[in-house]
C-alpha cells in the first residue's frame, strides 16, 4: 500500500500529536521523510488540515517539518509552506525557532514563487509579536526588493508580510518609506491595501517620515479601492500633525469626508489633524496599531469577495438576489 515499509498512515502523526506522544510522532516524521512523494503528500496535507483546527498541537515537531520545506518535490515543499502559515497566524511563538529556514526559502530566487509567498506570509505573522527574531536587514531587503520582481502571487504575500513587520516594530521600516510608496499604484488592489496599512503603521510611531510618500498617499485618496482611499487619508492625518506636510490636500479630502464611512472617518481625521484640533473620540482606533491589526482580516476578506455576492459593496449587507436600488442598511444606491 505504501512505497516503504513503515511509511506512516495518513492520519497517524495527527493522531499521536493528538494522544501527547510527541516522541512517536518525531519518529514517524522519520519515517515519513523517507516516504514516496504521494504518500508525503498525503500525510502532510493531513497534517495542514489538523493544524486548521489545533495548530497548537504542532509546537514540538516544526523543527523536523522543515525538512520537507526543502524536498526535491515541489507540492511536498508548498503544503507544508502552507502549514506553516496556519500554525504561525495562530501560534506564532512556536514558530520562532524555525524562522532561519523560513527566511532561507524566501531568499531563495530559484525557489517555486508559490512556496516564497507562503515562507512571507508565515514569517509576517511571526513578526508581529516577535520583530527581533524575523526583521534582520536581509529580511526586509527581500520582501522590499521582491515586490519589484516578483509575480503578483509573491507580491500579495510580501507586501502583507511587510505591513505584519510594521505592526510589530514600524519603526524598522522608517528608511523604507520611499521603495513602499512606490508601490501604492500596483494592480493588485491587496498590494495596495497592504502597503498603505504599512504605511499608517509607519506614521504612528515616525510620522514626520512620511514626508517621502506624501505625492504618493495624495494619488491614493482617488483610487478605486475605499479601504486604501481611507489609508491614504489616515497617513496624510499624521503626517498633517506635523511641521512637514505641504500642499495639504484639504479640498479633495473635504470631498472624501462625505464618502462611505470607512473612507469618511479617515478624512475627518486628517482634516482635524490639519486643523489642529485635539482628535476627537469618535477617532478612536484610527492610526492605532492595535485596531489596524484586529481590521486587517476582515478587510482582507471583504476585498478578496468578489463583487456581485449578493451583499452591500459599501456596509456588507446580505441583499436578496434581485434587491432593492437602494441598500436598506445604508441608503446607498447599488
Amino acid at each position: 500500500m505504501y512505497d516503504q515499509p513503515g511509511t506512516p498512515q495518513n492520519s497517524e502523526i495527527v493522531t499521536l500529536l493528538e494522544q501527547g506522544e510527541e516522541a512517536d510522532a518525531l519518529t514517524a516524521l522519520e519515517r515519513l521523510s523517507t516516504a514516496g512523494a504521494a504518500d508525503q503528500q498525503a500525510c502532510l496535507r493531513s497534517l495542514k488540515a489538523a493544524a486548521d483546527d489545533q495548530p497548537e498541537l504542532f509546537d514540538g515537531v516544526l523543527t523536523s517539518l522543515t525538512e520537507f520545506l526543502q524536498n526535491s518535490e515541489r507540492p511536498t515543499r508548498l503544503t507544508t509552506a502552507k502549514l506553516f502559515v496556519t500554525v504561525s497566524k495562530n501560534t506564532p511563538d512556536s514558530v520562532v525557532p524555525v524562522v532561519p529556514t523560513l527566511a532561507e526559502r524566501l531568499a531563495d530566487e530559484s525557489e517555486f514563487y508559490y512556496v516564497r509567498a507562503r515562507c512571507a506570509e508565515a514569517l509576517g505573522y511571526v513578526a508581529v509579536d516577535h520583530p527581533d527574531a524575523v526583521v534582520s536587514p536581509e529580511v526586509v531587503a527581500d520582501l522590499r526588493i521582491g515586490l519589484e520582481f516578483d509575480k503578483p502571487e509573491v507580491t500579495e504575500k510580501l507586501a502583507k508580510a511587510l505591513a505584519h513587520v510594521a505592526l510589530g516594530s514600524p519603526d524598522r521600516l522608517r528608511y523604507q518609506v520611499d521603495s513602499l510608496a512606490e508601490h501604492l499604484q500596483a494592480d493588485s488592489e491587496l498590494v495596495r491595501y497592504h502597503l498603505s496599512t504599512a504605511l499608517v503603521v509607519i506614521g504612528s510611531a515616525c510620522p514626520e517620515r512620511l514626508t517621502d510618500a506624501r505625492e504618493a498617499l495624495v494619488s491614493c485618496l482617488e483610487d478605486e479601492s475605499r479601504y486604501v482611499r481611507g489609508r491614504a487619508a489616515e497617513a496624510l492625518g499624521l503626517l498633517a500633525g506635523t511641521d512637514s506636510m505641504e500642499a495639504f490636500p484639504q479640498a479633495h479630502l473635504e470631498r472624501l469626508a462625505m464618502d462611505e464611512e470607512f473612507v469618511a472617518e479617515r478624512a475627518q481625521f486628517a482634516l482635524s489633524q490639519y486643523r489642529g484640533a485635539e482628535p476627537a473620540e469618535g477617532f478612536a482606533g484610527i492610526a492605532a496599531r492595535d485596531a489596524i491589526r484586529t481590521q486587517t482580516a476582515d478587510i482582507v476578506s471583504e476585498i478578496r469577495t468578489p463583487e456581485g455576492d449578493g451583499r452591500c459593496p459599501h456596509c456588507g449587507l446580505s441583499l436578496p438576489e434581485s434587491g432593492p436600488p437602494l441598500c436598506p442598511g445604508c441608503g446607498t444606491p447599488l
